[in-house]
């Protein structure tokens, strides 16, 4: 069975690729053969010279947009994985914990997988956080949902996760072009597209058992608390002040252009 695992890993994130890479070697599928296609920014990883790592250059997009625009960046290299027969995607701060077998976690029957998001688990679906807004593409309806999943682990089948894939990427960009950012970017997109389907496995919390809560279950996968090795907000705030700088700007080239031709039609006119 050949697995691909996508991985973001760019800016802060690579602090956690060299734990993330030996945990799942070790205890992730073991008797799968796995390839791990590492979207970086940084020339020179560790283990990046194994023979199943295969880097893939990618700049830092920053907050929101290495989230928000994943669906973008695996469809544009979708070729590199279409032989393999499940793809998933991986967040960068997951460690696994536990021997994770193809029995429990592969989706035999079904075609996808997504697994329950820990803050949301055992919540009603009207109190679940669901994009509610009704002019995005993610709109959730109060009587639609039963479970809310994270968006740090999901995949499935190839030919199937790569259709979600291609869905989920337009969706995005026709929210984009009218100005609409789904609340929780691309996990309220993805609980939008899993709602009501009948061929996805629905994973519990384990597999996502976020660092430091004390939960009724033994976690499997752990999600990394980043606070512990950068400051988070800074690397949000951080993008958002280059954006409103690239804004400024842009507004200050257009009102110099805008001043030019002012001052080009007030000569014109001083002529006649």
């Amino acid at each position: 069975m050949k697995i691909a695992i996508l991985y973001i890993c760019t800016g802060k994130y690579k602090v956690f690729w060299k734990e993330f890479y030996e945990s799942f070697e070790e205890k992730f599928l073991p008797n799968c053969e796995k390839t791990y296609f590492v979207y970086t920014d940084t020339k020179k990883l560790i283990y990046g010279d194994r023979d199943n790592v295969c880097l893939i250059s990618q700049k830092n997009l920053g907050w929101p947009d290495n989230t928000l625009l994943r669906f973008a960046l695996f469809a544009r290299e979708e070729a590199r994985w279409q032989d393999y027969d499940y793809t998933f995607f991986i967040n960068a701060n997951f460690y696994c914990l536990k021997t994770i077998t193809e029995e429990e976690f592969l989706p035999m029957e079904e075609n996808l997988l997504a697994a329950e998001h820990a803050s949301q688990h055992g919540r009603k679906p009207t109190d679940m956080t669901y994009d509610r807004n009704p002019a995005s593409l993610a709109y959730v309806r109060e009587d639609e949902g039963e479970y809310y999943c994270m968006g740090g682990l999901n995949g499935g089948k190839t030919h199937a996760y790569m259709e979600m894939v291609h869905s989920l990427k337009k969706n995005v960009e026709t929210d984009r072009a009218v100005g609409i950012v789904a609340q929780w970017h691309d996990e309220s997109h993805l609980n939008r597209y899993l709602i009501g389907r009948k061929d996805v496995k629905i994973l519990p919390p384990c597999y996502g058992y976020p660092e430091g809560w004390e939960l009724p279950y033994e976690p499997k996968l752990l999600i990394r608390d980043k606070s512990k090795y950068f400051d988070v907000e800074a690397v949000k705030a951080g993008r958002s002040m280059g954006r409103v700088k690239l804004y400024l700007g842009r507004l200050k080239s257009k009102i110099a252009i805008r001043s030019r031709i002012k001052a080009i039609v007030n000569l014109f006119k001083k002529g006649e």
